[in-house]
């Protein structure tokens, strides 16, 4: 293979750990960041985003040569953002300097809006990474649990240059983020003790009180001013104990599960609800913009972070189990499945959910963004909180029996979207 020479100014498509390849240009460093040791590698400004970083020279290709290939592996409107900022910077000249608004995203900083209106007030934070630069704290990261959700996570603070401590229950899955840079902590305690804050980000409301309760648990490590952060999507009872136990402790407690799924873990969009400490949010300002497109915070008693998302999940669960209703009811009655998705993705329900969740299903590939086995228990919950209020909550109930009938066809371990199979077996 013929080697490559590149120097400063070239445009580039960049690896960096796990993400795909991203247009960008080698530029020269800041005066005050040293060069990696080891390995050849260029400084690299990656376009449509506020990220630079250093770039082994066997994960860099020439853009131009690459450009199709490029644009045929990857997809997604960040994606599509940054290759029309590198064409927007061609047209101007290779030769100028990149101005801001192509190379970079305008910046925004966390804005608090406060709303006194008697009951539970929502404050919204646009702080998301793509809408602008991140000053990573210069506290200790600690975080607990790596499935679908946490893994994003963590590799978007990573990558925004936070110093981040892993601990998972399978030890094997911290092995890549140990790679990209992350410490390894033996035990959640362990983990607690090393780190000024502490996320953590499980399956249900007893992994989340084994993680704190358990031998080794989170709560041994707990000293005064230590904060934990609990990111799971557990009932309002669950995270009320938790908050109390870490407090009796002299710890700062906040709940902040997170809405979205894999995909939107990885790409850091994630939406952010949390209720609690609010000095413990303000601390994860940097945190919260890694990781997310927007965070709330929640006024009023912890557990209403909780109790939100347990109703935003219902309500995707049983518009999931109504789409799949949909496609099957098209089947059964001689239409095009195909026509009915195109249908649906003109009108006014058409989103990228719907459009993404019934092409797998017509693709028939089931491969978890979100476990369906997850998205049972939330309407579990869900139930189970309207339940305690006596409010009905009949649409909720009949999804979740349709969820119950395809974990009984072995779909658990399944997407979400698998739901469409009980309605066909």
């Amino acid at each position: 293979m013929a080697t490559v020479h590149l120097r400063i100014g070239d445009l580039v498509w960049g690896k960096l750990g796990r993400y795909p390849p991203w247009p960008g240009k080698i530029v020269s460093p800041p005066k005050d960041l040293k060069k990696p040791r080891g390995k050849k590698c260029f400084f690299v400004k990656f376009f449509g985003t506020e990220d630079h970083a250093w770039i082994k020279v066997e994960q860099l290709k020439p853009y131009h040569p690459h450009k199709e290939e490029m644009i045929k592996i990857n997809k997604g409107k960040r994606f599509q953002q940054a290759v029309d900022a590198v064409e927007e910077f061609l047209k101007k000249g290779k030769g100028k300097e990149q101005p801001a608004s192509s190379m970079e995203t305008i910046s925004k900083r966390l804005k608090i809006i406060e709303e006194d209106t008697g009951s539970t007030s929502i404050q919204a934070a646009d702080s998301t990474a793509l809408n602008g630069s991140i000053t990573p704290t210069d506290k200790r990261i600690g975080f607990l649990g790596l499935g679908l959700m946490g893994s994003g996570v963590v590799s978007n603070l990573l990558k925004m240059g936070h110093v981040v401590t892993v601990w998972n229950r399978t030890a094997e899955k911290c092995d890549l983020f140990i790679q990209e840079g992350a410490r390894l902590g033996r035990t959640p305690a362990e983990v607690v003790s090393m780190c000024d804050i502490t996320f953590s980000c499980v399956s249900d409301p007893k992994a989340a009180r084994d993680l704190v309760l358990g031998p080794s648990g989170v709560l041994q490590g707990i000293r005064p001013g230590k904060c934990y952060v609990e990111m799971s999507t557990i009932d309002h009872e669950t995270v009320t104990e938790l908050s109390q136990v870490i407090t009796s402790r002299g710890g700062r407690f906040l709940e902040a599960p997170v809405s979205g799924s894999q995909q939107v873990s990885n790409e850091g969009m994630l939406v952010i609800l949390a209720a609690g400490d609010r000095s413990v949010y303000e601390d994860c300002s940097s945190c919260f913009q890694a990781m997310g497109k927007t965070s709330f915070f929640l006024v009023g008693e912890v557990g209403n972070a909780a109790r939100m998302m347990l109703i935003l999940n219902m309500v995707q669960g049983s518009f999931m189990a109504t789409i799949a209703e949909g496609l099957t009811l098209a089947q059964a009655t001689g239409q095009s499945q195909q026509t009915f998705l195109d249908i649906l993705c003109q009108g006014q329900m058409a989103s990228s959910f719907v459009d993404q969740k019934c092409q797998n299903i017509l693709q028939g590939n089931f491969k978890p963004d979100y476990y369906l086995k997850h998205i049972q228990k939330d309407l579990r919950l869900a139930i189970s909180m309207g339940d305690s209020v006596n409010h009905p909550t009949p649409m909720a109930a009949t999804a979740n029996e349709v969820y119950k009938r395809a974990k009984a066809l072995d779909q658990s371990d399944n997407d979400m979207s698998a739901v469409y199979r009980a309605y066909i077996h």
